[in-house]
């Protein structure tokens, strides 16, 4: 029961947690590693790294917050995520001025310009598609419905 409703609150609204500084992420890691020392019974100083990736299967924070925003994306690349964010997820290979394109090709998403640079890159329509991008060739998509 602890390991669901950890896992929930941590997925609650990480996506907010996008692109903030190491120090902000910490003290949910610190949350994260309580909890592992409660559900495998280990002592406070006991190394736990190695058990939370081998035996609960537990990415670290930043590297959760991305893989939930890349299921995100994918999700609304293939219409089971809302309309809003389906709308935020533009295929390059979809608009016709870019079509040509290397990054049409390869199943890149359009990033949306920003103004700000400190936020507005931390929002979905960014840094959704970023991310994408940023993913190796062979686990992006190359067909969209």
């Amino acid at each position: 029961m602890l390991h669901a409703f950890i896992t929930s609150w941590m997925d609650y609204c990480n996506r907010i947690l996008h692109g903030v500084s190491a120090i902000h992420l910490r003290p949910l890691q610190n949350a994260l590693n309580s909890v592992t020392h409660i559900i495998l019974c280990k002592q406070r100083l006991d190394y736990i790294t190695a058990d939370i990736r081998d035996l609960l299967h537990w990415p670290p924070v930043q590297q959760r917050i991305e893989y939930k925003m890349c299921v995100l994306v994918y999700k609304s690349l293939h219409q089971s995520a809302p309309i809003y964010l389906s709308e935020l997820c533009i295929p390059v290979a979809a608009t016709a001025t870019r079509s040509h394109l290397c990054s049409a090709v390869q199943g890149n998403l359009v990033i949306s310009y920003c103004r700000t640079k400190r936020y507005g890159q931390r929002c979905f329509a960014y840094s959704g598609p970023a991310l994408w991008n940023s993913l190796p060739q062979q686990f992006v998509t190359r067909r969209y419905h």
